[in-house]
């Protein structure tokens, strides 16, 4: 058993992809371009909303628009995160569990720094203990940088010694590799096995509960 969990959140904690895809999809929609399905938001998102958006958007960063669209984009998803995200199957229950035996817990995300610790605030509140954002104007940097497991393990007081990262994309494969401590890959997130396979994951879980049997 680890002593310390850090897990990513979009994918791993939460199903948040309908939300997301519609919060991407309203704002496009508002500056007349074309819409994209889930499946193809589940591709764009992993890197941050900036990414998320610039994929999303005709011409990326270089559309004119692009800055206005993605402010829209921000602004509806933080009025429209909780409307279909939810924890997957026994989530809370698992992290209870794990804090009840000891366990310290923590949250790191590419999602912007004041959704990731409104939805850990609503869904985990008593148990994830850190929630770390992007935050541009904080100077840590975004995963795949260690920074910001660096970050939460400082705010938990504890050392790498125990710790594992817990994720479902290469980005988090990435994360944890720079970060020192070993990685966890869930089967029930944004990638399959074969993507995190040829991304170099080596641990795999299908179920949180599996979790508490490591």
């Amino acid at each position: 058993m680890y002593s310390t969990y850090i897990f990513d959140l979009d994918g791993t904690l939460l199903n948040t992809l309908d939300d997301l895809a519609a919060s991407v999809n309203y704002a496009l929609r508002q500056y007349g371009m074309p819409e994209h399905p889930v499946d193809a938001v589940r591709r764009f998102v992993g890197n941050g909303v900036r990414l998320l958006m610039q994929r999303a958007v005709p011409e990326g960063a270089d559309n004119p628009m692009f800055e206005e669209i993605f402010a829209t984009f921000r602004q509806y998803y933080m009025a429209h995160s909780l409307d279909t995200t939810k924890p997957y199957e026994n989530m809370p229950q698992v992290l209870a569990t794990l804090r009840s035996n000891g366990c310290r817990i923590a949250v790191v995300s590419n999602k912007m720094m004041a959704a990731t610790q409104e939805l850990c605030r609503y869904f985990f509140p008593d148990t994830v203990e850190v929630a770390i954002g992007e935050d541009e104007a904080s100077g840590i940097r975004k995963k795949p940088a260690p920074d910001t497991v660096d970050a939460a393990l400082q705010a938990l007081g504890v050392e790498k010694d125990g710790a594992v990262y817990v994720g479902d994309s290469d980005v988090d494969i990435l994360t944890a590799c720079h970060a020192g401590i070993p990685c966890i890959s869930v089967l029930w997130g944004f990638r399959d096995k074969a993507f995190l396979q040829s991304h170099g994951a080596t641990t795999y879980i299908t179920h949180p509960d599996e979790l508490l049997k490591l």
